[in-house]
């Protein structure tokens, strides 16, 4: 039954999903309509909400381009490129390939999200390589889908800002007498460590229900699944010249790798393992350039690795002016007034979970997104006697649950591997059918 309804959404998706830019576009388009509608905005006004959202965005975009590079390079080196080989070779099958591909995600999103997806998207390529008869958009959606658990984890926006005494983020201080909420109240609960649980096992397992067989799997061309030209393969140079002997100096690399550690170290040792994405940037540049260790090695692929950033560069920036838009309009305050005017204390988490994955839809920053939807959950929450804890978590849920449907974040996985959103969304579908579940199972039945 699993592998049939699967299948539906595969043939959906594949008809009618367009290309994500095109997706952004749209989403654009029908969020200036229901602003102009829906709040008391003037059409001029939005097209400026629109336009400063674009560049406020930028910082973020070059971020999240960064991960996206420097994860890639560093696994561009030989050891990483080994280890993924020596992992991708374990399982003889199909059925047991996904499973090891999907739990390896699910684990690598609680670590750091943007770890994950890097990682899982090299991990699925080179199973793609490794074992025969697989279907390969199946295997990407299976590394995709391991972020439906980003926000439980160690990298979760929420909860970390809510734990950061002063941050402006910080919501739950900003609307009630808490100033600091800490993890254990977060990620910790019992509710959020129960989806994780029930998650890690079910996710693997549907996906292994659900594979397709026989005339079901599509072929991918050999070339796509080939791996890029090795670092270590960069042009000698023909004469020893100073120009040369420093572009292929360890001690450049270990120079500049001692000073990136040694703040690494100083971050740690004052803010314990506080991830965020420009510690998770500094770490991954400084691995890669251990692991390549001649400098120009580490140009070389990071030259490679900027041939997949394209999309992310086109998009970004869009998504940008659709937050512009949610926030400096108040649409987003609308539809979350709309969730809460018929919610009751027993029905509110769940209602802040569904408003929670509409917003992603057109919000899909974990970060954004609390800042748009916390100032209006938070008060209702305390006029209702819900705990403001369960509702952050339950955004927090909304949020990973609407990435599964929401293209947005599979850019660098799809970047990476060359495939199309059409290849892998068929089966997301079904990732956000079972984290729906799941996560509403929790927020009624466990909080």
């Amino acid at each position: 039954m699993l592998n049939r309804l699967a299948s539906f959404f595969v043939r959906l998706i594949q008809r009618w999903m367009p290309d994500p830019f095109l997706f952004c576009v749209l989403l654009t388009v029908l969020c200036y309509l229901l602003a102009l509608t829906l709040t008391p905005s003037a059409p001029l006004a939005l097209v400026a909400y629109w336009y400063a959202g674009i560049w406020e965005i930028l910082t973020f975009a070059m971020q999240m381009i960064l991960v996206l590079l420097t994860g890639y390079t560093l696994a561009a080196s030989r050891p990483i490129r080994a280890l993924l080989e020596r992992i991708a070779a374990l399982p003889a099958n199909q059925g047991r390939a996904i499973v090891v591909l999907v739990v390896v995600s699910l684990l690598a999103s609680l670590l750091h999200w943007g770890f994950a997806l890097v990682a899982s998207a090299l991990l699925a390529r080179a199973m793609g390589r490794k074992v025969a008869g697989c279907d390969f958009g199946f295997l990407v959606a299976g590394a995709y889908s391991g972020f439906v658990l980003w926000a439980s984890g160690l990298s979760s926006s929420i909860p970390l800002v809510s734990a950061t005494e002063g941050s402006p983020m910080n919501i739950i201080a900003q609307y009630t007498p808490v100033r600091v909420t800490p993890i254990r109240e977060t990620l910790l609960a019992p509710y959020n460590l129960a989806l994780v649980a029930a998650t890690l096992i079910l996710l693997p397992v549907m996906f292994r229900w659900m594979m397709p067989r026989g005339a079901q799997i599509r072929p991918v061309e050999p070339a796509r699944l080939a791996e890029p030209e090795p670092a270590e393969t960069a042009p000698a140079p023909t004469e020893k010249t100073p120009a040369s002997r420093l572009e292929q100096s360890r001690l450049v690399t270990l120079a500049l790798a001692a000073l990136a550690t040694t703040y690494l170290i100083r971050h740690f040792a004052q803010r314990g393992f506080a991830l965020d994405l420009n510690v998770v940037i500094l770490a991954f540049f400084t691995l890669g350039l251990l692991l390549h260790l001649r400098p120009i090695r580490y140009v070389h692929a990071f030259n490679q690795a900027a041939r997949v950033a394209g999309p992310l560069a086109l998009q970004y920036p869009l998504y940008g002016g659709i937050m512009g838009l949610m926030e400096d309009s108040g649409l987003a305050g609308v539809i979350a007034h709309w969730f809460v005017s018929f919610s009751t204390p027993t029905t509110f988490p769940f209602y802040t979970f569904l408003s929670s994955i509409i917003i992603t839809l057109f919000i899909p920053s974990g970060g954004g997104h609390w800042v748009v939807q916390g100032p209006f959950m938070i008060p209702a929450a305390t006029r209702l006697g819900v705990s403001p804890t369960v509702t952050a978590m339950a955004v927090a849920f909304g949020e990973q649950t609407g990435n599964m449907v929401q293209p947005f974040w599979a850019l660098p996985i799809l970047a990476i591997v060359g495939l199309s959103i059409r290849d892998i969304m068929g089966y997301c579908v079904m990732t956000f059918l079972l984290s729906s579940l799941l996560s509403s199972a929790v927020l009624f039945l466990l909080t």
